[in-house]
């Protein structure tokens, strides 16, 4: 799943490490996401949308999505 992560941690000028910190994970695991190398738990995506100030649906990229209008 592709993200928005490093775009808006970048708009907030705000480092991996922080943005882990206040996420209460590793910096790892923040590069991992923002290199689509790691999809969070969906509680860690709340608590990145949270601290980054949007919304998870801003955050992350849905990918082959079929929907029915």
């Amino acid at each position: 799943m592709e993200n928005n992560i490093y775009k808006y941690r970048v708009l907030l000028k705000m480092s991996q490490e922080e943005l882990a910190k206040k996420c209460h994970v590793s910096r790892q695991t923040i590069n991992a996401i923002e290199n689509n190398k790691y999809n969070p738990s969906l509680k860690l995506a709340f608590n990145l949308s949270d601290v980054l100030n949007t919304s998870v649906d801003d955050l992350f990229i849905r990918e082959n999505v079929n929907r029915s209008d």
